[in-house]
């Protein structure tokens, strides 16, 4: 899958019209139908299955906001499944849009800007649910595990904004489906088996009486999960010999010589560049060293440890990403726009971006972002780190070899709550 793409300059892209914002539409059932249909070859291809948890509390018209863990691509496909016949709309990023915006309306997306307040989107939602009579589909992560465990946190208006809504709120929460496709691994499809629970998380009454931050916390809980755990407690084998392609954008630090933008993966290992320790993923999802100590034996534990590192690099000042990037730009439906090179340096200080042109000169305090709309192989162009704010979103690029994306995903959010603190 890839976005339609324009050069252009960053001073024309600014002149460009921007979008008009549109109320959301119902989808009809002639495209819920479709969607459906579509979805149904994968779904017995996973020979997928359902839990189900209250869900006779749920009336067969009545709204609901539908809070949805994302794990890959399959999951639009699951909830269509699971919620068929029912009409729903589904929050999206703005640069779905881009060349299909009709048929993006029509099935009932609405448009959003990752980790950035937008008054305008809650009352998208308010509408939707009580004009339309329409449920919502809302991923609250707002974007996909990297390393199959949920340290992304969710924001912390939800809580308020389901009080507002008046719904009841189900959650679907799937299984397999990250192993089945995981992020890093350049959408390549594996033999897993995906299902999924769905429950009845809460009704009008019970969210009247409790507060936001009751809210909030029950559904970061019921967020909580570790995919390489549950594959291994279940026996679950991927027997795939791509496992590791594309690994190196997660584990991007060598555990033994300690440096970064060393780390090579293929087939079923990932090794240092430098010191040459090598480690092969197992079918079971573990990880063992070719020789020597494995000192970490999973994703999830490397992928822990990586972040207490840049943590620490913070805490002694001594933080800073600075690296040339190519940036696209995205303010309408109509493309993103190649605005040239530049450069993106992301310190204590927070995000700032500039083209090699001079034009563009564009800053982000750390108070701004409470993570990163950081992306690997994102619509097949690379790993990708976006900023931006409500009027103009950009898409960087470092070089393919210099995997700094999720290393800026866990400074945003160790710096915003720092900031926070400090506030």
């Amino acid at each position: 899958m890839k976005i339609k793409t324009e050069k252009s300059t960053y001073r024309e892209v600014m002149a460009r019209e921007r979008n008009e914002r549109k109320k959301p539409v119902r989808p009809n059932i002639l495209f819920r139908s479709l969607i459906y249909i579509l979805s149904q070859p994968s779904m017995r291809k996973t020979h997928f299955s359902v839990r189900e948890k209250g869900m006779e509390k749920l009336g067969k018209k009545e709204p609901c906001l539908v809070l949805m863990n994302h794990s890959s691509f399959i999951d639009l496909k699951i909830a269509s499944t699971l919620l068929y016949p029912r009409p729903f709309n589904i929050i999206c990023e703005a640069d779905g849009f881009v060349g299909k915006e009709w048929l993006m309306r029509q099935i009932g997306c609405i448009p959003t800007h990752k980790f950035v307040s937008e008054t305008a989107l809650v009352k998208d939602m308010m509408y939707t649910v009580r004009t339309l009579k329409s449920s919502i589909l809302l991923y609250p992560e707002a974007s996909y595990s990297f390393d199959g465990t949920s340290p992304t946190p969710l924001p912390e208006s939800l809580g308020k904004c389901i009080k507002l809504l008046k719904v009841p709120v189900v959650m679907i929460r799937t299984y397999g489906a990250f192993q089945r496709d995981p992020l890093y691994n350049l959408l390549k499809l594996r033999n897993v088996d995906v299902s999924a629970d769905m429950e009845y998380l809460l009704s009008p009454e019970e969210i009247a009486s409790l507060t936001s931050d009751d809210i909030n916390s029950l559904v970061s809980s019921r967020f909580a999960f570790d995919h390489f755990q549950w594959q291994k407690e279940n026996g679950i084998e991927v027997k795939e010999n791509f496992r590791t392609d594309g690994l190196c954008s997660v584990l991007y630090k060598c555990p033994k010589c300690g440096k970064e933008g060393v780390m090579e993966s293929g087939g079923e290992e990932i090794w240092c560049s430098s010191c040459g320790k090598k480690w092969r993923m197992e079918e079971d999802g573990s990880l063992k060293a070719m020789d020597g100590d494995d000192i970490f034996s999973s994703v999830p534990e490397w992928s822990r440890w990586e972040r207490k590192e840049t943590e620490k690099e913070i805490d002694r000042g001594e933080y800073k990403v600075d690296v040339p990037v190519e940036i696209l730009m995205h303010v309408d439906y109509s493309a993103v726009y190649d605005i040239g090179k530049g450069r993106l340096v992301h310190s204590t200080e927070g995000f700032h971006l500039t083209s090699d042109d001079g034009e563009l000169d564009f800053r982000r305090h750390p108070l701004d972002n409470y993570t990163s709309a950081s992306d690997l192989y994102w619509y097949e162009k690379g790993d990708m780190i976006s900023i931006g704010d409500t009027e103009k979103v950009f898409y960087c690029f470092p070089p393919k070899e210099m995997d700094v994306a999720y290393k800026v995903r866990f400074a945003t959010e160790y710096l915003y709550r720092k900031a926070k603190e400090t506030r």
